[in-house]
């Protein structure tokens, strides 16, 4: 055996050493694709469960001790809209998971909707819009018990509160189901695995009609809830500025605490929401008109962005109620007025010291 033959068998011995005993194979590599896939579902979806469970124990405890009937309003309010994200969560959630676990279930490239994309697509409509009518309605309460609480003490009952989150949730459902009467349609969206609103590939008038529906109907409710938390906002500041407080200040300080929590709904909202109900409308006019073209990719990935940010707000809404708690709040406060007196105790002392530096310095001048 020659060298050159010798140096052939190491290097074939140290490559068949070097591969694995136990190859992958193609229902290892499906498997693991698989996992990624549903830990994507199941993680957002149990930080939304918990967050909503935690936030519900909060509300329904503050509700069972609260004796005025503005805050009694408000809790109730909140609790509906935390079991409403619960349910957000919890349905399309379950959904979505089976889809993406269902092997050799995925829909083909053409679009063609089932049964499960009807409940997939309505639910995701649904519980997209009744949190946007209940950050609008809860709004306008505040709004009008900060503005006019004798009008607000008569009108607003938990009878008509009932009565309105009722009206909320009839209204989403009315906008969810409209596709089962052929108007518009839900389709399977990129990568086939969830659905929504036939937004890219929409150029029916029924179509564009239902998208245009949508994002009004959310975008209208921002507005106004922007519009009501600012005179809210505004009218409690002014109170605070001309300090007509008085005997109210209990009643105040429960109203800056609801317009607070309100304020980081709102914000919440419109960073989660915004960026799917404007896309929405600019995709379904292009759509109709047909000027996606090329571009249709870029819209696709627009579309998982703008889903994929307004899923966060079911998340982060029940962190507004456990984070902007007047209890919270108060103790910021008192920390932040903690840290604000050691700074003026170390600059009060600091100065003196210089003080006295800059007098014994002069009589050292004067006595030379």
């Amino acid at each position: 055996m020659d060298l050159t033959t010798s140096r052939e068998l190491s290097l074939s011995r140290s490559n068949s050493s070097a591969l694995p005993l136990h190859p992958r194979s193609a229902n290892d590599s499906e498997e693991m694709v698989e996992a990624d896939n549903a830990i994507t579902v199941v993680l957002p979806m149990t930080l939304g469960i918990i967050s909503n469970i935690v936030a519900f124990f909060i509300l329904a405890n503050a509700y069972s001790i609260q004796r005025r009937r503005s805050k009694a309003t408000f809790l109730l309010f909140a609790t509906s809209l935390v079991i409403t994200d619960f349910m957000g969560h919890v349905i399309p959630g379950a959904l979505v998971l089976w889809l993406r676990l269902g092997r050799g279930v995925y829909p083909d490239d053409s679009g063609t909707s089932d049964g499960v994309c009807q409940v997939l697509g309505g639910s995701m409509v649904f519980f997209g819009l009744c949190p946007l009518f209940m950050g609008f309605a809860m709004a306008a309460e505040r709004c009008l018990g900060v503005t006019k609480p004798l009008l607000h003490s008569s009108l607003v009952t938990k009878t008509r509160t009932k009565i309105c989150l009722s009206i909320i949730w009839l209204s989403a459902l009315c906008v969810a189901v409209l596709p089962y009467f052929q108007l518009g349609s839900y389709t399977y969206q990129e990568p086939r695995t969830w659905c929504f609103i036939n937004v890219l590939s929409g150029t029916k008038d029924a179509d564009v009609a239902l998208v245009v529906l949508f994002s009004g109907l959310g975008l209208a409710s921002l507005a106004a809830a922007l519009v009501c938390n600012t005179i809210s906002g505004l009218t409690l500041v002014l109170a605070r500025i001309r300090r007509q407080l008085g005997s109210h200040h209990s009643s105040r300080s429960h109203d800056i605490e609801m317009v607070v929590q309100l304020v980081g709904i709102m914000v919440t909202s419109c960073i989660c929401w915004s960026p799917l109900l404007i896309f929405g409308l600019i995709s379904s006019i292009h759509s109709y008109t047909g000027a996606i073209g090329e571009n249709l990719s870029d819209y696709k990935t627009l579309m998982r962005t703008g889903v994929w940010l307004a899923t966060w707000n079911q998340i982060l809404d029940p962190w507004v109620y456990i984070l902007l708690r007047r209890s919270v709040l108060r103790k910021i406060y008192l920390i932040v007025k903690c840290q604000a007196g050691l700074r003026s105790n170390v600059s009060g002392r600091w100065e003196p010291s210089r003080l006295s530096q800059r007098s014994s310095e002069k009589v050292e001048m004067d006595q030379v």
